[in-house]
């Protein structure tokens, strides 16, 4: 893999091949001094390009899988979230999202939003995006 860019501006790109490629012109990840901006990752497998799960549990579960591969090429984990959005079609799918997410936040969890959104990429249930600090 080659080097990150570092730009003027102290902004540098990060990413891995275990989380799912940048399909438009945004970065998996984007560090800038102590702070991790990790892009809104969809439960799509990074081998296949295909959506895992046809519930929004699963697709929680590998949302999460991506945003750890992509915390970790950063250095960091879970543990490092300090906040996080919750994008969900359906509001009622809360509480099997939530289940889930619980699982992998340790304590204390980071800030959250959680939000109903009239459509997500490639209509899955769920998208995640956090800001993580070093």
């Amino acid at each position: 893999m080659p080097p990150p860019e570092r730009p003027r501006d102290g902004r540098e790109a990060v990413s891995t091949s275990d989380a799912p490629a940048a399909i438009g012109p945004y970065s998996q990840a984007i560090r800038h001094g102590d702070l991790l901006f990790v892009s809104g990752q969809i439960p799509v497998d990074p081998a296949t390009g295909a959506i895992v799960g046809q519930d929004t549990a699963a697709q929680t579960t590998q949302v999460l899988q991506n945003l750890g591969a992509v915390l970790a090429a950063a250095g960091l984990s879970f543990h490092h979230i300090v906040k996080a959005t919750v994008y969900l079609a359906d509001m009622s799918d809360f509480a099997a999202m939530n289940a889930v997410y619980a699982a992998h936040m340790g304590t204390p969890p980071p800030a959250r939003s959680t939000v109903e959104v009239s459509r997500l990429p490639r209509d899955v249930r769920v998208e995640i995006d956090v800001i993580a600090a070093r």
